[in-house]
């Protein structure tokens, strides 16, 4: 699972399919999630979910 900000979500995506070659899941953060974590690539805030 990786969380993102809008900036990254092509690299997450990405990322996922590099790894597991399944097509990933992308869900949209609720705001309750997104203040207890931080994107995987920068400190922003994440907006989406990316799993495979």
């Amino acid at each position: 699972m990786i969380y993102c900000c809008k900036e990254h979500v092509e690299l997450a995506l990405d990322v996922i399919v590099d790894e597991y070659e399944t097509a990933p899941v992308m869900k949209e953060l609720s705001e309750e999630e997104q203040l207890s974590t931080t994107c995987e690539y920068c400190e922003n805030t994440p907006v989406y979910l990316v799993a495979n």
